[in-house]
């Protein structure tokens, strides 16, 4: 099967170096507009492309491994002025981290589209971070279609399998509703400590004795800008409501420290509800 890869970063470069790994039936062509990640995909066995359409032709499974944002401009350039470099009946699938809005716009076009989303990356970018072992036993998430198709479905299946993704299919509004809580409202608090911390007069200070807690609280802030602000925009409503729920926690905690002095029960009773809650979903498998 032949697979174009459009955008050769962490993602793309690790579905595109997990798929040559994993041998035939796997051809793989890859498209970036950085000369330096087109140089090292070739080393690591990609057929690599100067256009979108040399990517694209011939290509069963067409992977758009770039952000968000721009995974809506690539939809609208492949119904567009590229539609022709397509093969009639080509899949398009993309990696991104919201899935709504990218639907909606591939539906809007009529291109045949399944939404994918594999639950691994790292803060790092670029083709250098790419790592073909990245997506083994971790969930692909897959949308079905509207209308169903499932031969275009059974093609996207059959790519994450081979990168060693476990398929969980789900609607697109009820991914971005779950990814929201867990990967977007956390990006969000990432950025939020940095500049409530960061911006005040003691940071020179604070920085030099910030250590492990400080570097894991805010490993998200040092996330791709383009890549959490495509996130952002494109599952802001969903988003809000839960950084509004967050609030309301965050109220609650401000109530406890305030008591003068704080209530030692209450932080303690508040600290071991939150360890046993994530212990309890590490021992049962859910986390």
């Amino acid at each position: 099967m032949r697979v174009a890869i459009l955008g050769l970063g962490q993602i793309g470069g690790s579905v595109g170096r997990a798929l040559i790994a994993a041998g035939d039936p796997w051809r793989v062509s890859g498209w970036t507009r950085s000369p330096e990640a087109l140089r090292a995909a070739e080393a690591d066995g990609f057929e690599t492309a100067a256009t979108i359409a040399d990517a694209c032709a011939g290509a069963d499974v067409v992977v758009l491994a770039v952000p968000p944002l721009a995974c809506l401009d690539l939809l609208d350039t492949l119904a567009g002025r590229e539609r022709g470099s397509l093969a009639p009946d080509a899949v398009i699938t993309d990696v991104a981290s919201t899935k709504a809005t990218i639907v909606a716009r591939a539906a809007g076009h009529g291109l045949r589209f399944v939404g994918g989303h594999p639950m691994a990356g790292r803060e790092a970018s670029g083709y250098g971070a790419s790592d073909p072992g990245m997506f083994a036993d971790r969930p692909w998430i897959v949308t079905t279609p509207q209308p169903d198709d499932a031969e275009a479905k059974a093609r996207v299946e059959a790519l994450a399998q081979a990168c060693g993704g476990e398929i969980v299919h789900l609607g697109a509004a009820e991914h971005d509703a779950a990814v929201a809580a867990i990967s977007h409202l956390p990006l969000v608090l990432a950025g939020a400590l940095v500049e409530a911390v960061a911006s005040g007069p003691d940071w020179p200070l604070e920085r030099r004795l910030a250590a492990g807690g400080w570097a894991s609280m805010t490993r998200l802030a040092r996330g791709d800008v383009e890549m959490g602000t495509g996130i952002l925009a494109t599952n802001g409503p969903v988003v809000a409501e839960h950084v509004r729920r967050f609030r309301d926690v965050l109220d609650g905690w401000l109530a406890e420290l305030e008591t003068a002095p704080p209530g030692v029960a209450g932080l303690r009773d508040r600290l071991a509800s939150a360890r046993a809650r994530l212990v309890a979903d590490e021992e049962s498998g859910d986390a």
